[in-house]
């Protein structure tokens, strides 16, 4: 569903993706993890359609996002790192204004709309504007939002970051719920090792813009002796704290998250 041959994206001097390769299967759970500025968001961008490789090549369901990109558009959804919903529209006008524009059928949008609202809990709150919602809420509604059209992959960046136990828990049953009933794949990134280690099927983990490491959770803990995958990921990548390297593009990719709400 996700393939990706030795891409690279250079931003002047700063190699932040350096030669990765990898694929993912239809209806797998795939976790991107690792540390900050390793390439993770701007490898997310590449496959999106929102940044073009300096090289290599991949493909989403089967396309190439630099010669396709409203055809692979179509066929994935996206949560960013950082809100892109109208604070000021209530939750199903947020759904509702989606939909328009990805030229879903009224009569398939509307069933579609209750039937999300209603898995991630929030029907109740339709007509409430998204401004007085929590910020589970607003995660839940993302997500609901990235899954409208009918994607046959979402991308989920961080979604869960600065979100409590319970909303984590509760956002990822409701993924799984969709991954299992619906078959859609799920590519993610995350800082939540637990989180990786219960939902993922695959892990990837990159440091330096360069795979170091792929498998299952356990694959990995095996691969280095470790007893979780915290301690599995520290041994692959340093504990040294990072800074981001990739500023810039992390810049470029909320600006773009902003643009892609309007």
């Amino acid at each position: 569903m996700i393939e990706a041959r030795e891409l690279v994206k250079r931003f002047g001097e700063l190699v932040a993706v350096d030669g990765l390769s990898f694929a993912v299967a239809a209806g797998e759970i795939f976790a991107f993890l690792g540390p900050n500025g390793a390439g993770k968001t701007t490898t997310i961008q590449m496959l999106t359609t929102l940044l073009q490789p300096t090289s290599g090549s991949s493909r989403v369901d089967g396309l190439d996002p630099v010669a396709r990109p409203y055809d692979v558009r179509a066929r994935f959804g996206i949560v960013f790192q950082d809100p892109s919903l109208d604070i000021e529209l209530t939750a199903y006008e947020n759904l509702e204004l989606h939909g328009v524009l990805y030229h879903v059928p009224r009569r398939v949008r509307v069933d579609r709309i209750e039937i999300l609202l209603k898995l991630f809990e929030l029907w109740e709150r339709r007509d409430a504007p998204v401004k007085q919602f929590s910020g589970g809420m607003k995660r839940r509604l993302e997500i609901a939002r990235g899954l409208l059209h009918t994607p046959k992959i979402l991308f989920l960046d961080e979604p869960t970051l600065g979100l409590d136990p319970q909303s984590r828990n509760q956002l990822w049953t409701q993924v799984k719920h969709l991954n299992d009933t619906e078959g859609v794949t799920v590519f993610l990134t995350t800082h939540y090792m637990d989180e990786a280690e219960r939902v993922a099927d695959r892990i990837a983990i990159i440091d330096h813009g360069r795979i170091v490491a792929q498998g299952s959770p356990q694959a990995l803990k095996q691969q280095t002796g470790a007893d979780s995958l915290e301690h599995a990921f520290l041994a692959l990548t340093g504990a040294t704290i990072r800074d981001e390297r990739t500023n810039g593009a992390a810049d470029q990719m909320r600006q773009m998250a902003r643009m892609w709400s309007r």
